[in-house]
């Protein structure tokens, strides 16, 4: 196998993709699979979010009122689909959804500063290797996030079953997702959203996004809701703080 991350063992565990439908994806083609994503522009000259969702989740979900809210705070929004997911083809391999993270980007044509990347639970995961690659981006969101994918994957699979040690897969992971590394390499603004409630991502993983971050950063702890309520139980003051961060971009750029 080209690399241990696409193992199907990581895909059955991992994800848990489900097919969608809306008119009009923007496609992006990528390495055997096409993603259908979600374009939402209010004007090209403005900031893009792109939004990578969590694992349990497709692009449908999110269209309608988040994307009218991020497009109200001044920013043309991108919902990225995962291969596997929704309308696109290829299968839900954790190695290849890392590589399609480039040219989901490069699909835009926007410049990085121009750029603000979304990243929710699994979604980190695309979050921050946009974020390493293209580390002048304008602004970078994490919320509910892993600071350690290895900690995540041996909850769901073991070194055994994979045929390889601890000692192998750590270093694949480490080689590919290191998120300490990731997250050192950006030079843009952070925004780090956590329920300090989170029973499925520990609040932990938040807090060491957070101080591994060698940039302009804030960090909001929520004392309502959890892992997939953060939002919708906070929804006035989580997006309060998510318009707060896009509008001290602007300032600041």
């Amino acid at each position: 196998m080209d690399n241990l991350l696409d193992h199907p063992l990581i895909e059955q565990r991992y994800f848990f993709p489900r097919k969608g439908f809306f008119a009009d994806p923007f496609w992006v083609d990528v390495d055997g699979a096409r993603l259908a994503c979600s374009y939402h522009e209010i004007n090209p000259e403005a900031k893009t979010l792109v939004h990578f969702h969590g694992n349990g989740e497709i692009v449908d979900d999110w269209r309608g009122d988040f994307v009218t809210l991020i497009n109200q705070m001044g920013c043309n929004c991108l919902l990225a689909e995962l291969r596997g997911y929704g309308q696109s083809s290829g299968q839900a391999q954790l190695g290849k959804m890392i590589s399609d993270v480039v040219p989901t980007i490069e699909a835009l044509k926007c410049n990085a500063q121009d750029l603000i990347f979304f990243g929710r639970s699994v979604g980190s995961i695309f979050a921050l290797e946009a974020a390493a690659r293209f580390p002048d981006a304008a602004g970078l969101v994490l919320e509910s996030a892993i600071a350690d994918v290895f900690e995540r994957l041996l909850l769901r699979v073991h070194p055994d079953e994979l045929n390889v040690d601890l000692a192998t897969l750590r270093n694949v992971v480490d080689q590919q997702l290191n998120h300490q590394r990731k997250i050192a390499l950006f030079k843009g603004d952070l925004l780090v959203l956590h329920s300090v409630h989170d029973g499925l991502v520990d609040v932990s993983h938040g807090q060491r996004l957070y101080d591994w971050a060698t940039t302009r950063k804030t960090i909001k702890l929520f004392d309502r809701g959890d892992h997939n309520s953060i939002m919708m139980v906070n929804a006035r003051e989580y997006f309060a703080c998510l318009e707060n961060f896009i509008r001290s971009l602007d300032s600041s750029g």
